[in-house]
């Protein structure tokens, strides 16, 4: 069988995925270890949601980008161990949760891909008869032997948005991006790498419309009670840390790492901030942004914490391009266009308004944030078209018609770093790893 490959698109470190020439086979069978899963990018290889058919590199970049619109509308409303698992890349999910892992549920286990979304709390998986679900392979509770509904007095039935009771089991409805979902409160064993969670609460999808949610499922890591980290305390003790590879990996290269065992030892921190109106976001205080050498003069106002608003900057792990609020972007852009030659013509493509048509030297870009410096070389912040005829600025400013006052550190800008989240000790971790 022809695997199609999507040749077309970035020759970026961080947006290309091999050429048909390629003879290196890639590594899907790959068994998760320990607490470690393999991670991998949707349209990559080993995945079943890869394309059907090559695009252009400008519709590629204008598709991701409509899908991080998508994306910031959802953060928007949001605003209003011991082990290894792999990860591997995923680009054409609408609601852009770009990297997924293999989890088992069940008894015995059926496996599944799901999304890593570290704005989400729930996880979520189509089942059997789902109408409107997209995935060719659901979860079948019948084949469960530990499968049960959640009851309608339960602790859980009071956790999930818009709980409904039809008979004695319990229901929720919620929206994801343009789609609305609906699911019956669930329990089963889910395991992840060689970990088994007994009684993990999920939503088992029954019906969805739109086509924002992802088709696989979501697995949420962020901080609320229905989380992993909340189901796994006793097991992870509410830390993990994840490396996300290029987009243009073929195989299961990246990781997430459940658990304080095995974490980085030489890794600098930031506090995370809590917002107990956003209380799943990780949020963080990002003080400055320098290019080149340079700190960019930028209101403190654009950049301050401010949890009755949800005004300031999260890690997410969904979102593709980075997007600042507009003084931000805009003081950011405008010393990128200086140090790369202010004589040079600059062009846009869709939402990128900072390219250009000849070859260029970029400056690398600094965030700092409180006692933690991540230097992003132009692997981490240009995109470039196959020919390298166009390069642009892979950030951009919130788009204008999403009330949003969030600055959005994003996935291809956390690509091949460490990212380590130790919630107990309300810090997150950044460091170098090439995880490709």
């Amino acid at each position: 069988m022809k695997i199609p490959i999507f040749s077309n698109l970035f020759t970026s470190l961080s947006l290309h995925l091999p050429s048909p020439r390629t003879n290196t086979k890639p590594k899907c069978d790959i068994e998760d270890h320990g607490s470690t899963l393999k991670v991998y990018h949707v349209f990559s290889q080993c995945s079943p949601f890869k394309p059907s058919k090559p695009m252009s590199w400008e519709e590629s970049v204008l598709q991701l980008q409509a899908k991080d619109q998508t994306r910031m509308q959802y953060l928007s409303s949001l605003v209003a161990g011991r082990s290894v698992i792999p990860i591997a890349s995923g680009r054409q999910i609408i609601q852009s949760p770009t990297y997924i892992v293999k989890a088992k549920i069940g008894t015995p286990p059926q496996t599944l891909l799901l999304a890593l979304d570290t704005s989400n709390d729930a996880a979520w998986i189509p089942c059997t008869a789902c109408v409107g679900c997209s995935t060719s392979k659901p979860f079948d509770p019948a084949k469960s032997t530990s499968f049960k509904n959640v009851g309608c007095g339960s602790t859980q039935c009071k956790q999930v948005p818009n709980p409904s009771c039809g008979g004695s089991a319990c229901a929720f409805n919620f929206t994801y991006g343009s789609s609305s979902i609906a699911a019956s409160v669930v329990q089963d064993t889910l395991t992840l790498a060689t970990d088994p969670i007994p009684n993990y609460t999920f939503g088992c999808v029954r019906k969805t419309t739109g086509s924002s949610a992802p088709p696989q499922g979501l697995l949420g890591l962020g901080r609320g009670p229905l989380s992993l980290l909340a189901q796994s305390q006793n097991l992870y003790q509410s830390t993990f840390s994840y490396c996300l590879p290029s987009f243009k990996s073929p195989n299961f290269s990246g990781s997430l790492r459940l658990g304080p065992l095995s974490q980085p030892k030489r890794i600098r921190f930031t506090p995370l901030l809590r917002n107990p109106r956003r209380s799943s976001l990780y949020y963080v205080n990002l003080v400055a942004i320098k290019v080149g050498r340079r700190i960019v003069d930028i209101p403190p106002a654009a950049l301050a914490f401010n949890p009755t608003t949800g005004a300031g900057t999260i890690f997410d792990s969904g979102t593709v391009f980075t997007r600042l609020v507009e003084p931000v972007y805009t003081a950011v852009r405008n010393e990128f266009r200086r140090r790369v030659g202010p004589k040079l013509t600059v062009t846009t493509l869709g939402g990128f308004d900072t390219c250009y048509n000849v070859p260029i030297v970029a400056p690398n870009i600094t965030f700092m944030f409180s006692g933690l410096n991540v230097t992003l070389p132009p692997d981490n912040t240009l995109i470039h078209s196959t020919a390298g005829s166009t390069t642009c600025l892979a950030m951009a400013a919130a788009p204008d018609n999403v009330n949003s006052v969030l600055n959005v550190i994003a996935n291809m800008q956390q690509q091949n770093h460490r990212v380590l989240f130790d919630v107990p000790n309300s810090r997150l971790g950044v460091a170098r790893e090439l995880c490709t």
